[in-house]
């Protein structure tokens, strides 16, 4: 079954079972081994370095992030 099929699939269901299952899907997440949820933040990592090389994504300095931090939280 294809991605499509399983999304056309889900679509077709009510509310509830739709909240059951995206509960499910995300708690499912926490029994990942470590070397898997190594392999996702390689590949999230691969990701945003594409994004920075094809100029749809920009570096921001960290201690940018940080002013910004300590302004919202002040």
């Amino acid at each position: 079954m294809s991605l499509k099929e399983i999304e056309a699939e889900i679509k077709k269901m009510d509310l509830k079972k739709r909240a059951s299952l995206a509960k499910w899907i995300v708690e499912s997440l926490d029994d990942l081994s470590e070397a898997e949820i190594e392999t996702l933040w390689i590949e999230e990592a691969e990701r945003r370095l594409d994004e920075m090389e094809q100029g749809k994504a920009s570096e921001i300095p960290a201690k940018d992030i940080l002013r910004r931090t300590r302004i919202i939280i002040s």
